[in-house]
């Protein structure tokens, strides 16, 4: 009689599974949007207009600066390059951080050199080799032995640049 209560439920059972498993499945393959996207016929993109491709940059003019805003600016950059070197020599950080702002203080000494009429020039251009000595010291310096004296070296061209290249100084020789 067990046997014959079980084979009677077995019946419902599989019929129903079968039932809930065709309709998941049917819903599935009906509702599923990847599977309508994927047999759908996707418009073609050669017959769309084309937009053509600019090929003459426009060059924007902004605010043209003064002289005196210039200075400020080149001599404000080459401070915190300055600093910034003397900052990562004392650090010990890498020595391609110590040569890349040895070669933007010098940067922005030249563009502030431009700037000058040529007998600030020569005077800042003594600066100028001084620093490019002292990074090609730097760059050789592979171990940063040589770190205190290259800081020492860097603090006393920041003063006497500071001292020289102040703006209050230096304002009646602009060009």
């Amino acid at each position: 009689m067990i046997n014959h209560r079980l084979h009677r439920l077995k019946i419902p059972i599989t019929q129903v599974l079968i039932l809930v498993f065709s309709f998941w499945f049917l819903v599935t393959l009906i509702g599923c949007d990847a599977f309508v996207r994927k047999f759908t016929r996707k418009s073609k993109k050669e017959n769309l207009p084309q937009e053509e491709m600019v090929l003459a940059p426009e060059e924007y003019k902004g605010h043209q600066m003064s002289k005196e805003e210039l200075y400020r600016q080149y001599f404000l950059f080459w401070k915190s390059w300055h600093d910034e070197l003397i900052e990562s020599l004392l650090q010990h950080k890498s020595q391609k951080k110590q040569i890349d702002c040895a070669e933007e203080a010098i940067k922005n000494l030249i563009n502030l050199m431009a700037l000058l009429n040529i007998d600030m020039q020569k005077k800042l251009d003594i600066y100028i080799a001084r620093l490019k000595e002292l990074q090609s010291q730097i760059s050789k310096d592979l171990y940063g032995n040589n770190a205190i004296t290259n800081v020492q070296r860097l603090e006393r061209i920041k003063r006497d640049i500071l001292r020289d290249f102040s703006y209050n100084k230096i304002k009646n020789y602009l060009i």
